[in-house]
C-alpha cells in the first residue's frame, strides 16, 4: 500500500527500546526533563536528547519550557491510548521485562493510565457504569446515558465543562493488565481528579501507582459495584 497513514514511521520510533521507556515513564501524565527520561531509559542525556527530538519530529511528544527547564510529556490521550493497547497486546503474547512483584502487584490493582484511571479498579468503573447503564457501548462508540450524567453531576463532576473541551467526554481504552475495558476521556480524567479531592486517592510520584485508603476504597465499592 502507497497512500494512506505510514504506520511503518510511528511504530519505528516506539518500538526502540529507550524510547519505548521514555514513552511509558510519560504514562504518568506528568512532564518530565530530559534528565529524568535518560534515568528512566537507561542511557546518557545526549542519547536521550537525541531520542526525544524524535518523537517530538514524530508528533508523539509535547515539550515546554519553563525557566531552565524543559519539560516533556505525551502529545495527547490518543498516544497515551495507542501505548496502554501495546502493553496489552505485550503481555498477552508473553512479552513481559521481568517478573512480576509488590510494584507490579500495586500497578495492576490501580494506577495512572496517562490521566485516568487503569487497572483492576478501573475496569471496575467501567463494569459497574456499564451494568447500572449509566454508559453505553455501540460498536466504538461509548455514550454517557442520562442516568449516567445524574451520576456524574451528584459527584460533582462538571459536565457541562468536559463538554466544552476538545478531548471526547467517554473513551473506551483496553487494559494492559486486566485485558478488559476501563473509562478514559474527559469523564476518566474527572473521575480521577475527584478521588484525590475527597482524599480518597492518592499518586505514587515515584511510578504510576495509585494508593487508595481504607476509607476511600470503601465509598469506591459503594460508588461502583459489581456483581
Amino acid at each position: 500500500m502507497k497512500e494512506g497513514p505510514d504506520i511503518a514511521h510511528v511504530a519505528a520510533l516506539i518500538g526502540d527500546p529507550a524510547r519505548a521507556n521514555i514513552l511509558t515513564a510519560l504514562m504518568s501524565g506528568k512532564a518530565l526533563t530530559v534528565s529524568e527520561l535518560a534515568e528512566e531509559a537507561g542511557v546518557t542525556i545526549q542519547t536521550a536528547s537525541s531520542h526525544l527530538a524524535k518523537l517530538d519530529d514524530g508528533g508523539l511528544l509535547r515539550p515546554r519550557k519553563q525557566g531552565r527547564h524543559k519539560y516533556f510529556s505525551l502529545a495527547g490521550e490518543e498516544v497515551a491510548h495507542v501505548l496502554e493497547g501495546l502493553m496489552g497486546l505485550a503481555a498477552g503474547s508473553g512479552h513481559l521485562r521481568k517478573r512480576t512483584g509488590p510494584k507490579d502487584a500495586e500497578l495492576r490493582r490501580a494506577r495512572v493510565c496517562y490521566n485516568h484511571l487503569a487497572g483492576d479498579m478501573g475496569t471496575q468503573i467501567f463494569d459497574s457504569m456499564m451494568a447500572k447503564g449509566h454508559i453505553t457501548l455501540d460498536r466504538k462508540d461509548l455514550t454517557l446515558t442520562d442516568m449516567g450524567a445524574t451520576f456524574a453531576a451528584d459527584f460533582q463532576i462538571d459536565l457541562d465543562a468536559l463538554r466544552k473541551a476538545r478531548a471526547p467526554l467517554c473513551r473506551e481504552c483496553l487494559d494492559w493488565s486486566e485485558r478488559r475495558s476501563h473509562l478514559a476521556g474527559s469523564l476518566g480524567r474527572a473521575f480521577l481528579t475527584r478521588f484525590e479531592e475527597l482524599s480518597w486517592a492518592k499518586r505514587d510520584l515515584k511510578t504510576r501507582a495509585v494508593a487508595f485508603s481504607r476509607s476511600g476504597v470503601k465509598e469506591f465499592e459503594r460508588l461502583f459495584p459489581v456483581n
